[in-house]
This record gives C-alpha cells, sequence and structure tokens, in this order.
C-alpha cells in the first residue's frame, strides 16, 4: 500500500483507486465495506467501555452507560469536532505510555519486582503450558487454538488502512508517508507481538478470573489479563490507573470510529455512490445526516442487555474481523492492478517515490492470506454443537454483501473492469508533483512538539 499511496497521495485512497485501477463497482464496494468496518468499530468500543466499568463497580446499569456514551460521542461529534484532532493527538500520547507502560511492568513483575517477590518469569509458558486446547483435544486441540488466535489476531492488525486515509491531508506525503508505513510494521511489532508475549508471561490461559470474566460476564477484572495479573500478585491502586487509561483509549477509538465512519460515508455521497442526503452538512461543516446514521448503527450495542458483553463483542468481532481482511484483500489486488498497469504503460517502478521488496508476490501472498482467513473465522460455528445463527450472520455477512455491491452496481451503472492500458496513472499526478516541488518544510513550533511529534507520527 505504501507504494501506491505516496505515487498518488489522495484522500481515502485505497478506496478511491479500487474503483480508479480496478473497477467502478469494485471502488464501490470498498467503499461500504470500508464504512461498515469503521461504523461497527463503534458499538464494539461502546460494549468494551461497559465492561471496563464493571471493574469498579456494576450499579451503573448497561443501558444506561451505553446511552451515556452515545450521547457524548454525538455531542463531541456535532458541536466539538473542531477539538477533535488536538484531543486525539494527547490521547494517542497517553496510548503509547499505556503500552510502554505494561510492557515494562511484565519485565518487572517477572524479574520479582512485585510485592509478592515472586520471580516467576515464564513460568506459565511450562504450567499449564504455551498452547490451549480449544473444541478438541491432543494436537488438534492445540492446532485450534492457535488458529483462533491468529483468527484474533486478524482482528486486532490494523495500520496501513488507517495511515492510508490521511494521505491527502498530510504535508509533504511523499516524504511522511514512508516513513509512516514504517512505523506502522514496527509499532505492530513493538505493541502487538510484545503485548502478546507479555499477555502470556502475566496469565496462564486457564486462570479461573480471566475465564470467568470472557466466559461468564463476571464483573471485577475487566477482562483484562495485566489487571488479573496484578490482582494475583496484590499490587493496588495500579489496576485502577491501567483500567482508566484503557477505558479512555477505548472512548477515545469509538470516538474516532464515528468520525471516520461518517466521513466514509459523506465521501461517498459526495461521488453519488450514496444518498445525497448523507452529503448535507452544518455550518461548522459537520455531515449531520452521516454522524446521525453511524450513532444508529451503534445502537446495535443495546444488544449486551439481553446477551451479555462476551458474547456481543464476539459478535462484532467477527463481523469487524470478515470486514478488515476483505479490506487488505481489496488493498492488495488493487496493488497488483496497478503494478499491471504500470507494466502495461512503461511506468517504471525504480521512478517511485517508494518501492515495496518481493513485488508482486508479496501482495498475492496476503491477497491469498487474507482471502482464505475470511472465511476460515466463523469456523466455530460448525462445529458440533455450535452452530448460532447470529454467530454465522455475524461472521459471514460481509463475505456476502461484498460482492453483491459489486454486481449490483456494476449491473446498474454499466461499468467496466479496466484493462491494465485502460488505467489513468496521471489523473491528479501533476498537482501532487507541484505541491511537493514547491513544498516548504516548516520547522516545529518547540521542542515538545518536535518529539512529541516523533513519537506518534
Amino acid at each position: 500500500m505504501a507504494e501506491i499511496v505516496t505515487y498518488l497521495p489522495i484522500s481515502s485512497p485505497f478506496v478511491r483507486f479500487a474503483g480508479r485501477y480496478v473497477d467502478e463497482a469494485f471502488g464501490l464496494a470498498a467503499g461500504y465495506n470500508f464504512f461498515v468496518f469503521e461504523a461497527f468499530l463503534v458499538p464494539f468500543e461502546i460494549v468494551a467501555c461497559n465492561l471496563i466499568i464493571n471493574f469498579w463497580s456494576d450499579i451503573v446499569p448497561t443501558s444506561a452507560v451505553i446511552a451515556i456514551v452515545i450521547i457524548l460521542y454525538g455531542f463531541i461529534n456535532v458541536f466539538a469536532v473542531k477539538w477533535y484532532g488536538e484531543s486525539e493527538f494527547w490521547l494517542a500520547i497517553g496510548k503509547v505510555i499505556l503500552a510502554v507502560g505494561l510492557i515494562v511492568f511484565t519485565f518487572i513483575a517477572m524479574l520479582g519486582g512485585n510485592p509478592q517477590h515472586d520471580r516467576f518469569g515464564f513460568r506459565f509458558w511450562r504450567e499449564p503450558g504455551t498452547f490451549a486446547e480449544l473444541h478438541k483435544t491432543g494436537s488438534l486441540g492445540r492446532f485450534l487454538g492457535f488458529l483462533q488466535c491468529f483468527i484474533l489476531a486478524s482482528f486486532t492488525v490494523a495500520g496501513p488502512d488507517y495511515v492510508s486515509m490521511a494521505a491527502g491531508e498530510a504535508e509533504n506525503p511523499r516524504v511522511v508517508m514512508p516513513r509512516a508505513y514504517k512505523q506502522v510494521f514496527g509499532r505492530l511489532m513493538a505493541f502487538f507481538v510484545l503485548g502478546s508475549l507479555c499477555v502470556g508471561i502475566n496469565v496462564p490461559y486457564n486462570d479461573q478470573e480471566l475465564n470467568d470474566a470472557f466466559k461468564n460476564d463476571a464483573p471485577g477484572a475487566a477482562a483484562s489479563p495485566y489487571v488479573v495479573s496484578m490482582n494475583r500478585m496484590k499490587i493496588r491502586v495500579l489496576p485502577d490507573i491501567v483500567n482508566a487509561m484503557v477505558l479512555g483509549a477505548a472512548f477515545s477509538a469509538g470516538n474516532s470510529y464515528v468520525y471516520c465512519a461518517s466521513r466514509s460515508l459523506f465521501g461517498l455521497a459526495l461521488e453519488g455512490k450514496a444518498p445525497r442526503l448523507f452529503s448535507r452538512c452544518t455550518k461548522s461543516g459537520v455531515p449531520i445526516y452521516c454522524v446521525i446514521l453511524v450513532l444508529a448503527i451503534s445502537l446495535i450495542s443495546f444488544l449486551q442487555v439481553s446477551n451479555g458483553s462476551a458474547v456481543v463483542l464476539q459478535w462484532f468481532v467477527n463481523l469487524i474481523t470478515a470486514s478488515q481482511l476483505i479490506n487488505f484483500c481489496i488493498m492488495t489486488f488493487t496493488f497488483t492492478r496497478f503494478m499491471k498497469a504500470c507494466q502495461a504503460q512503461g511506468l517504471s517502478r525504480d521512478s517511485l517515490p517508494y518501492k515495496g521488496w518481493g513485488q508482486p508476490y508479496v501482495a498475492w501472498y496476503a491477497f491469498t492470506g487474507c482471502f482464505v482467513m475470511t472465511f476460515v473465522g466463523g469456523y466455530p460455528v460448525f462445529l458440533p454443537g455450535n452452530w448460532s445463527i447470529p454467530t454465522f450472520f455475524f461472521s459471514y455477512t460481509m463475505i456476502g454483501v461484498f460482492p453483491l455491491l459489486f454486481f449490483s452496481w456494476k449491473f446498474l451503472k454499466k461499468t467496466k473492469w479496466l484493462k491494465p492500458e485502460e488505467v489513468d496513472l496521471l489523473k491528479d499526478l501533476d498537482e501532487i508533483e507541484e505541491y511537493t516541488r514547491n513544498y516548504v518544510e516548516v520547522p516545529p513550533r518547540n521542542l515538545a512538539s518536535k518529539y512529541l511529534g516523533k513519537l506518534i507520527s
């Protein structure tokens, strides 16, 4: 994605490139898939907020928590949107501090720096072990346990799509964007991989408190392995701090998704791919009807009232994971079409601002893996005794909706599957190159801006 976006850094690039380099109908389906992905992350974060709040008390009814969060999202995105960027800047710093802090906590605690002076190290890797059995016993059960982790990793690993969305608004994007893509990879390695390692160090997979939180909605641990670990080691105060920061991160994420989802729908409306109603804005430029629709979708979080946090969270995870994997399929396939267009039109990849390695083989490998995982994600529902209509619906809806959108738009608008030589590689290019030639870098206002900017950029 870095190669194609740095060549032509425009807003909502991977969605628009899907229509520009493949087929207009493909771009429409990509746009709606991304909208669904963003929109359903909002109720996911709302449910997560309620789950985290239960760490302190469940005296506030679930429905009240959900309603309060939705109202706050509505207020922020309609009346306080001008402070969105500034608030997200500082909240991003908080997330980095939290992630680094938990990694440091794990290192200190495992070496005996805890109230119990328990130098537990990698004890839980030996007892009960590193591979949990799931659905079956023996080697098959351990493989299915690993596969489930793989599916959940598909849900959590996001980055290139979010970085790409900012391409059209970034300063000097042909310089900044390649660095941003590299940093995304580094952060995924540092925070996700190290974070997963820390979880396995802190808590065994058969921990009763953690299992109760996930399976039985038991309050107290907020389903956080770090909090469970701190409780086991009799650490006071720190669990409250961690949960408060996680709550802030979850609330911030939900607010961001309201913003991104509403703007995605707004972009579709501007291109005539969504009802014109959604292109209307308030005097301050807020696409009000887009925000209202996203908040209406977030009402799905009220399912938690009758089904429990753990069940509803899993439903949303299934839907979002499928949509996320489809996003990656779209990005990788679009890139392969871009490469073919470059070859057909004599555009050397060596002349591009950024050139990826191992292409197109890496792209096809990623496409194949994501495509397969899209169908594998909901496999437990087909196991004996596991059939569930809601689980099936949330796992496979987007797999059916995407081709339906594609063929419907193709039939209605008579769109054409573009041949490599028909792809327009030059549209908007002159404007981008002129901007790059004339760009003058503005120095940071102060040292704080300089180093904090580097920290989160």
